[in-house]
Order: structure tokens, then C-alpha cells, then sequence
């Protein structure tokens, strides 16, 4: 039955899908942050969230263990900022997207689409109800996360936003951008209405201090400096006239662009320098971060040093003062020798407030940090290495001179640079992965690392036959044999003056060939020999017993399966082959432009296929060596290249980030597998062909799984053009809002290929909705001709796979479906003809009382984008009319029954909390511990008395 099908559908050969399994190997990518998080249950400081490449890993750092993936789609992960009750966390993405997760399920329901290139930083306000981005599109996005919705889009800085802060208790914003400005926004009005242009250089971190009345920044050099923060009295700004108000606004924009003005007319707050605090560091400023009541704060530069600073409190500050003007007095005195001495001033310096604490050396540069304060005054400190570690320091920060203690390091599941060599054992369960300093073995199903061994900078690998041992070939030259059971390493032979670049098992199996950087390919034989160390135990060995002297650097060998022949990729872009017994030369294949990188030879000796840094792959014949076929494969080198066992479908892996799969019989592309975020080195297959396992440069490995799925080319293309379509689609033109000009705030939205989505299935209702309007217009006289009642028209089969619902209801439902945050932009995109029908619409559903909150929002916004065509239509205005009376009713009434609820849950609790003597809705255990303090503060004023 199947097999006629395939027939019936024209297919004479049938290729399965191969799809993501697994992400492993890596510990933390380079682009995002590190963020300490709590779980369900969980102590503060035991777990930290790091971006993983698509994904976000949640570490537990004292067992060592991943306890949570919340996974991503196709985009890198560039920042991460946990919510303020620690249950949500927000993930910014390469492409300009934000997700909410849950950290107690890891799912995300909320998603924002609002900047066009990468997020580089997110912070919530004190409440999580709002949340604000930066991204290197230079603008700034406020969020409404309760309502799912951009709320507007602020414009001003030139180039990447690199930090944001809330000022709470003013609803004010302040951001810092690569364009060296730090610009103050009101978000009450959505404007800007202060610059700082008091840098020379980028300004890469910020923090407040002082319960927000200082402000510190971190720029390019080795400079912290330091701004107070005073808020101007409201009063003085009463009687000025809003005119007024907007010259002011647009006279200071200019001043700021020219850079004339360095001190504009104060409105709001004002801000002056106080001073600087010195680095010890004279790079840049990476991460500038504080805990959370802003103690202390820590920062770093492109190194591997961690400073830590204190600010100390007005009481610590005033007996600092204290006991310096008492040491001046005293000076004083001993200068003078006389008692009437003028009282001596001291200066408050910077320099008394913030008080270095301590330097903390990492194993590594650091890429990123966070910290927590316990409520012991210990310093929790989490690092994010760039070489794929993550490390745990606590400090102190009540002792005089603390120091960091490392506590725990991430460092056993990857490797620290980018794996060159992969390999799969003969029985399909263990993975080999070897790099510039060790080589792991791990299980395939549970991804957890077998054995870990130090090594020389690795280049090719193969499992021994019996899987007991392993081959490495370095960048020395050397042959390293590592035995699994022990983890030990065995033997290091001299093999090449060289890198040793490609290693083979013969077919047999009794030994290998490898080729290097010194001209020549080696044939060894396996021999075990008496190991020394453990008595008459026999060891594996190596043993040369041929060598084949080449005129150029050799970068690949490769046996044919019958190995009658030998394969010889050189550096003068040619391939030559061998034959093994008596190495005499067969036949050379040339054509490539630049060299070949890899090459592999079909299960039948039959085919051979060659992949060039020239970007192609070609298909030779290895009977007369002449070539079948040129393809060009990837974007950028091709750096691996296997065939599937026993098939003639072959993997390449290339520098483009891409790994593809061909048929060397029909020369077609099959399909392309995209994860990789980086150049992928390189690629290995397992015996029985079902996975495949990649490297690449963002440190991570991946596992691709075959299944049962068919892959059908004609579909696959189509699949293919549609995506490229819709990925126009989205990039067109932005829709504009008429009337609306362009200043510091725009509407958050951005299209999408969802919204245009969206927008599509709207009309497509509406149009419903028409249709059926008429159908029952002319059944209703219809019916009226004929003087009585006829059967009702067939009901459309959309609406009864809704549940037989009314039209109007279906229109609805479709709306209710469309994402809170996507709203705006798919009524935006909408023709005006399908207006007048929504109008028409809203008024009925607001009559009935249905999802008012949702009617209104898309009645306001239309009738903002489409005011004018709206007013000047006559048939709209007994519609308008209507809906004017009936929101204001239907929302009155609302309101109403929400206040009246609220008002009697209040009741509610302050019944149940007299008679039972609970706190509901509050923190029982902090109102305690204050009642407590209270209590031992009167006690210990009553024992002075007495």
C-alpha cells in the first residue's frame, strides 16, 4: 500500500529528515549575561540562568547540574533579566525579540516583537508590571506586560543602548548609549528631557546609588564617575505655560545635538558631576552591577579581574568625617602650640562614600557577572569566563579586608575551546569530542560526559576497533593513545615534523594512515606490546611501517572502503590517489580553485567527494577519476564533508553556519540543517546513519536525529521560497499612521510576518461575516415572498467547527485569538473598507457586554489611525454616535462592579485577619522581625533609663 503510494506520487527514492536532538557542550555562550535566579523552593544564590546559544540553561552551581532548558526558536540569546519576585524571566533575542518565561514550568506565554536587530539590555520596573529594552537599533521600548503590549518607542540615542534604569519614584528613565549620551526620559509625557553629555567615550554601564540620588557610569576608560541627582520642587514649574514648555524642549534638543550648551535650563532634576572613582583596570568597562539595596557594587573590564566596591551608609560616612576632622584639630594643635586654634574644615570627598572592598582574580577573562547580598552580609558573586565557564565567589563585605572564596566552578560539561574533532564509537552510543586542551567521551542518549583526559591541541580522532581506546592527532605532530577504562593516557608518539591535519582507519582494521604539515603519509599497524607500569599487562601501540613522500603539505587522507586505494587531498588544490599495496600513483583530481579540506569515499568505492575552501563540493568517479558533477555548497569553506554508511547521501559542513545533506547520484541539495550560530568545524555520523553529531565555534555540539519522516524536494523548495517570501513580507515598509509625525516617541510595534498574519485571518472573518449577512438578507425576502417560513440557508462549515456560532461571534473569536502585543500593528496594516464592518461590529458587542476591554482598545486605536476618513463618512456617524454612548455606559458599569469587588475583598481580609489573627496578602515573617527590633530597641532605651 505505502509502496504504490510512493509510486503513485512519483518518487523512486525516498530520503528520511533529519532534526535538532540536542544542544550540549556548552556552558554559557559569549553574547548574553549571566543572572542569578530563584526556583520554586530554592535558596537565593544556588542557581544562575545563562544563555546557552538559542536556549537559556538554568544552573544548579553546587551540584553542578542543568535543572532547567527553557528553550528557544532559531535566534541567539543576547540578555536575560530575571523579574522582580524572581517567578518570571525576561530573554532578549538576536532579532530584536523579547520572550517572558516561567521559571516554575520553563514556558513562555508573552512575546514582544518590537526592535529590528538585537536586544542588548532589559530591565523591569519595581512592580514587573513594565518592562523596558535597549537594543543596537539605538531605540528604547517600554513594555505593558500585564496587558501584553508595547506601550511606545522612545528615539534619540545614535547607537547601541547600553544600559536602562528606572527612577521609581518619579516614572523617569535614564539610558546610556555607545554614542557616549546618557539622556533622561519622562515617561509621563514620553519625552527627553535631558541629555548628559559629560563623557568623551561610549558609556558601557550605569547604577544608582544612594536610594537614587547618585548615579555612577562606567565608560572607556579607567574612570567611574560619580553624579549627584537633585529633583527640582514641582512648584517651580506650575505657572509655566505648556508653549513654553515645548520651546524650552526643542531649544535643549538643539543646544545638545550642536554640543554648545553643556548646561541647559534645570527642569525636573538636576545633575552634577560629584566626583570619580578609579579602576584599577584601564580597559573599558564591561559589566557595572549592584545587589539589590545598591551596598555595594561590583565591576570588570576585558580581563580576568573583578573589583569590588562598598558605599557606605551617611551614619558609616559621618564618623569617617568625624574622626578626620578630629585627627585635622589635632594637627592643628601640634602646629600651632596654642590652644585658640581656628576651627579646621575638612572636605567630604568622594572618596569617603565608596571605599574599595576587594579584587577577585577568575581563571579567566570575564565576560559577565551578578551578585546577591545574604542577609549576613556575605556577597554571593556569580562570573560568566569567556572561555565557557561559569564560577561562584563569595566575599565577606563585613570584614576589614575580605577576599573572594571561590565556591564552585561550571567546567565539566564543555570543553574550554572550540572542538576541532568529533567522533562516534562502533556500537553508536559514545561520542568522542576533543580540543585545544582535552577530550571527552559522552553517552549519546544522556549527553553526560564519560571521561574527561588533558591532551595536546587535537585535529582528528578515531575510536580503536573494541571502542577501548582512543587516537588522537595534535597540532604538534603527535599521536596520542588515551585508554576509556582508566582515563590515562597511554602512549604520545612523534608521527609528524607537522600538524598532523587527517587520520584513517584502514578497512581491515588493523591500523591507520595519517597525514601532516611535513609532506607525508604515514601507515601505522596496531601492535600491543608489555606495558612496563602495570606488569604483564599488554598495552596498544603503534607501530610505523610505511611513509609516502608528497610534494605538498597534506591536508586529508582517506582509505577506500575495499582498500584497494588511497585518497590524498594536498595544498595545491589537487586530490591524489594512491594505491595502497604498492603506492603507486593512480589518478590525480583537479579543478578546485583553493584547497581541499575534506573529502570522504562512497561505501562501494565508487564515488568520491571532495569539499574546497572555494566554496564548492564535487563528485568524482573513482574508476577514471573524472568528474560527475560541480556543486556549488555552501557560502564560505567547506571544512567537513562524510557519507552516510552504506548510502550515497553525503553531509557537508561549512563556515556559513549551515550543514547540508546531497544525494551523489541525483547531485541534488536534500535539505539543510540550521542551528549553529558560528562557523561549524566539523561534523561525524554514526555507524547505523540514524544521528549525526556537529561542533562549531559558538561551543556548542549538536545532535541531529534521523526519523521516519519522508522528505519530498518539490516540497522542500516550496517550503523554501515561501519562507523567503514571508521574510520579505515582513521587511517591507513600515505602515504609517496618518497625521502622526515622527518625534522622540513612537508606537512599540514593529511588522511582522505574524501581524500581517493576523491581519489576513481579520479579513478573512470580516469577509465571513459578509457573506453570510447577505446570504440571510435574501433568505429573510426570500421568505417574505413567498408569503412564508422556507428552511434556513446551509450554515457556513467554518462556523460550525466553531460551535455553530453567529458570525459576528466568529469575527470575534478571531480577534480574541490575535497576540495581545501584535494588536495594534495587524489593525494598522488593515484596509480602510473593512473599518465601517468593525465599527458596526463593536457596537453590537458592547451592547451585549462582550470583552469590552478588547473592543475599546481596537475601537480607540482605529478610530486615532483613521480619524479623518472616519468623521468625514455620513453613514458612520449615527454608528459613532451609538458607540459613544455605549462604551461610556458599558465601561462606567464595569468599573463599578471591579471597584465594588475590590471593595468588599478588602473587607473580607481585615474580617478574617481580626478574627483569626493571619496576614493575608503581606510577609507575616518581616512585619514580625520589625515588631521584634521595636521591641528590643524600647527595652534596651528603658535599661540607659534605669
Amino acid at each position: 500500500m505505502t509502496r504504490g503510494l510512493w509510486f503513485a506520487m512519483g518518487l523512486t527514492k525516498q530520503y528520511l529528515r533529519y532534526v535538532a536532538s540536542a544542544v550540549f557542550g556548552v556552558i554559557g555562550s559569549q553574547k548574553a549575561n549571566l543572572a542569578f535566579v530563584t526556583l520554586k523552593g530554592g535558596e537565593k544564590g544556588r542557581y544562575v540562568a545563562v544563555g546557552a546559544c538559542e536556549h537559556v540553561f538554568i544552573w544548579d552551581v553546587r551540584k553542578a547540574e542543568k535543572v532547567l532548558i527553557l528553550e528557544g526558536k532559531k535566534h541567539e540569546v543576547t540578555y536575560l533579566c530575571p523579574s522582580p519576585d524572581g517567578v518570571h524571566i525576561a530573554v532578549g533575542y538576536e532579532d530584536g525579540g523579547v520572550r517572558i518565561f516561567s521559571l516554575l514550568n520553563g514556558e513562555s506565554n508573552i512575546s514582544f516583537s518590537g526592535h529590528k536587530s538585537a536586544v542588548s539590555v532589559i530591565r523591569y520596573d519595581a512592580l514587573g508590571a513594565r518592562l523596558v529594552t535597549g537594543s543596537r537599533d539605538t531605540d528604547v521600548i517600554v513594555w505593558d506586560i500585564i496587558n501584553e503590549s508595547g506601550l511606545y518607542r522612545l528615539k534619540g540615542h545614535k547607537d547601541e543602548v547600553t544600559q536602562v534604569l528606572f527612577l521609581e519614584n518619579k516614572n523617569l528613565l535614564i539610558t546610556s548609549s555607545k554614542d557616549s549620551f546618557v539622556k533622561w526620559w519622562d515617561l509621563d509625557t514620553q519625552h527627553c528631557f535631558k541629555t548628559m553629555v559629560g563623557h568623551r567615550s561610549e558609556v558601557w554601564g550605569m547604577v544608582l546609588l544612594n536610594q537614587e540620588n547618585r548615579l555612577l557610569t562606567g565608560s572607556a576608560d579607567s574612570e567611574l564617575r560619580a553624579w549627584d541627582i537633585e529633583y527640582i520642587e514641582e512648584g517651580k514649574e506650575v505657572g509655566e505655560p505648556q508653549e513654553k514648555k515645548v520651546r524650552t524642549l526643542i531649544k535643549d534638543e538643539e543646544e545638545d545635538k550642536e554640543g554648545l550648551d553643556e548646561e541647559p535650563e534645570e527642569r525636573i532634576l538636576s545633575c552634577k558631576k560629584a566626583g570619580s572613582v578609579l579602576r584599577e583596570a584601564r580597559d573599558r568597562v564591561v559589566s557595572l552591577v549592584t545587589d539589590a539595596k545598591a551596598k555595594v557594587f561590583a565591576c570588570h573590564g576585558l580581563d580576568a579581574t573583578l573589583e569590588v566596591f562598598t558605599v557606605l551608609s551617611e551614619e558609616e560616612v559621618q564618623k569617617k568625617m568625624d574622626k578626620k576632622l578630629k585627627r585635622a584639630k589635632k594637627k592643628a594643635k601640634s602646629r600651632e602650640g596654642g590652644e585658640d586654634v581656628p576651627e579646621p574644615v575638612v572636605e567630604r570627598k568622594l572618596s569617603d562614600e565608596i571605599q574599595k572592598l576587594a579584587n577577585i582574580k577568575a581563571s579567566s577573562k570575564i565576560r559577565s557577572m551578578d551578585c546577591l547580598m545574604a542577609p549576613n552580609g556575605e556577597m554571593k558573586l556569580a562570573l560568566l569566563l569567556q572561555n565557557n565557564t561559569v564560577e561562584t565567589y563569595t566575599l565577606k563585605t563585613t570584614e576589614k579586608s575580605p577576599t573572594g572564596t571561590k565556591t564552585s566552578r561550571l567546567t565539566l560539561s564543555g570543553h574550554r575551546t572550540d572542538v576541532r574533532t568529533l567522533a562516534f564509537s562502533s556500537d553508536n552510543i559514545a561520542i568522542l569530542s576533543a580540543s585545544g586542551e582535552t577530550v571527552k567521551v559522552w553517552n549519546r542518549s544522556t549527553l553526560q560526559v564519560i571521561r574527561t583526559m588533558g591532551c595536546e591541541y587535537a585535529l582528528c580522532s578515531l575510536f580503536v576497533p573494541g571502542d577501548r581506546q582512543i587516537i588522537l592527532g595534535t597540532k604538534s605532530g603527535k599521536i596520542q593513545i588515551f585508554d576509556l577504562a582508566s582515563g590515562s593516557l597511554l602512549e604520545t608518539t612523534d608521527a609528524h615534523e607537522g600538524a598532523l591535519w587527517s587520520m584513517c582507519l584502514s578497512p581491515d582494521q588493523r591500523g591507520i594512515v595519517t597525514g601532516g604539515a611535513d609532506k607525508t603519509v604515514k601507515f601505522w599497524d596496531f601492535e600491543l606490546i608489555k606495558d612496563q607500569d602495570s606488569g604483564n599487562n599488554k598495552r596498544l601501540t603503534v607501530k610505523h611501517t610505511r611513509t609516502l613522500q608528497l610534494d605538498e603539505d597534506v591536508l586529508c587522507v582517506r582509505y577506500s572502503p575495499d582498500q584497494r586505494l588511497l585518497a590524498v587531498s594536498l595544498l595545491d588544490c589537487t586530490v591524489k590517489i594512491f594505491y595502497t599495496d604498492t603506492l603507486k600513483f593512480f589518478l590525480s583530481l583537479y579543478g578546485h580553485k583553493l584547497p581541499v579540506l575534506c573529502l570522504d569515499i562512497s561505501h562501494d568505492s565508487a564515488l568520491i567527494a571532495t569539499g574546497s575552501a572555494d566554496r564548492n563540493v564535487k563528485i568524482w568517479g573513482l574508476d577514471f577519476g573524472d568528474c560527475h558533477r560541480s556543486m556549488f555548497a555552501h557560502d564560505d569553506s567547506v571544512m567537513f564533508l562524510q557519507f552516510v554508511p552504506k548510502t550515497h547521501l553525503f553531509f557537508t559542513a561549512g563556515k556559513d553556519r549551515k550543514i547540508k545533506q546531497w544525494d551523489a547520484d541525483k547531485f541534488e541539495h536534500i535539505q539543510t540543517l540550521e542551528g549553529h550560530h558560528r562557523e561549524v568545524w566539523c561534523l561525524a555520523i554514526s555507524p547505523n546513519g540514524d544521528h549525526i553529531v556537529s561542533s562549531s565555534h559558538d561551543k556548542s555540539l549538536r545532535l541531529w536525529e534521523r526519523t521516519r519522516e519522508p522528505i519530498i524536494l518539490e516540497e522542500e523548495k516550496e517550503m523554501e521560497r515561501e519562507a523567503e517570501f514571508e521574510e520579505s513580507l515582513a521587511k517591507g515598509d513600515e505602515p504609517v499612521v496618518p497625521g502622526e509625525t515622527k518625534g522622540e516617541a513612537e508606537p512599540a510595534g514593529k511588522k511582522t510576518i505574524e501581524t500581517v498574519k493576523a491581519a489576513e485571518r481579520i479579513m478573512e472573518a470580516i469577509e465571513l461575516y459578509r457573506e453570510e449577512s447577505k446570504k440571510l438578507e435574501e433568505h429573510r425576502a426570500a421568505c417574505e415572498a413567498a408569503g412564508k417560513e422556507l428552511p434556513p440557508p446551509k450554515m457556513n462549515p467554518i462556523l460550525v467547527a466553531f460551535g455553530n456560532v453567529s458570525p459576528s461571534r466568529y469575527v470575534l473569536e478571531v480577534m480574541k485569538k490575535v497576540r495581545s502585543s501584535e494588536l495594534e500593528v495587524s489593525l494598522l496594516v488593515l484596509p480602510f473598507p473593512y473599518v465601517p464592518d468593525l465599527l458596526q461590529l463593536f457596537n453590537g458587542y458592547v451592547q451585549q457586554g462582550l470583552e469590552v476591554e478588547l473592543v475599546c482598545r481596537c475601537l480607540f486605536f482605529l478610530l486615532r489611525v483613521h480619524f479623518g476618513q472616519i468623521t468625514s463618512n455620513q453613514m458612520l456617524l449615527s454608528v459613532i454616535d451609538e458607540l459613544r454612548t455605549n462604551t461610556i455606559s458599558k465601561v462606567r458599569e464595569i468599573r463599578d462592579v471591579l471597584g465594588f469587588n475590590s471593595a468588599g475583598l478588602q473587607f473580607l481580609q481585615r474580617e478574617i485577619e481580626s478574627k483569626e489573627d493571619v496576614m493575608f496578602f503581606a510577609d507575616a515573617t518581616d512585619r514580625f522581625e520589625e515588631k521584634k527590633r521595636k521591641r528590643r530597641k524600647r527595652e534596651r532605651a528603658v535599661l540607659t533609663i534605669t
